[in-house]
């Protein structure tokens, strides 16, 4: 079995071990932003909830669809919540497929530290754009992840795209 490594989120992932549990969390903040600020990485507000561009992503167009509740089981999602997710995961995927043209897509969540979650205490998914040939030599020689483009650049030509699958 091949093992791809990813050293460049460690550093991310280590960055809340010492946090305190009262801290602020980022989706909170997120959720309070609005799409047309400057430098908000949300894509779409939905009634529940909402699309975000990822800060650290694996790829270019890395979106996480989050709850506006703050709520680390899906047990504690509503149907309507679940729903809306799925709604907003389908808009996500014809976005980024107009806006990006990529070859496939890796949709999930991490639930829990043990899983991978870098943010454990809010529910989010993750959807990542993928491309064929999309890992190169750069992560694992240089502990560097290239992301083509820039993020409101991404964000701006989402937001046009996700106003035609509402």
């Amino acid at each position: 079995m091949e093992k791809m490594w990813s050293p460049w989120r460690s550093a991310y992932i280590e960055s809340f071990k010492n946090k305190k549990t009262d801290e602020i969390c980022i989706f909170c903040s997120a959720k309070k932003q609005d799409v047309a600020e400057e430098n908000s990485l949300v894509v779409f507000k939905g009634v529940n909830i909402f699309v975000v561009l990822n800060l650290y992503p694996y790829n270019n167009g890395h979106l996480m669809v989050v709850p506006y509740r703050h709520i680390c089981d899906l047990s504690e999602l509503t149907d309507v919540e679940n729903l809306e997710i799925m709604k907003l995961i389908n808009s996500s995927t014809k976005s980024l497929n107009e806006v990006m043209k990529p070859h496939g897509f890796n949709i999930g969540a991490n639930l829990g530290k043990a899983a991978g979650a870098g943010i454990d205490t809010h529910l989010h998914f993750h959807i990542v754009p993928r491309w064929n040939g999309d890992t190169n030599f750069m992560p694992i020689l240089g502990e560097v992840k290239v992301i083509s483009q820039d993020l409101l650049r991404t964000k701006k030509d989402l937001i046009e795209a996700f106003s035609k699958y509402q």
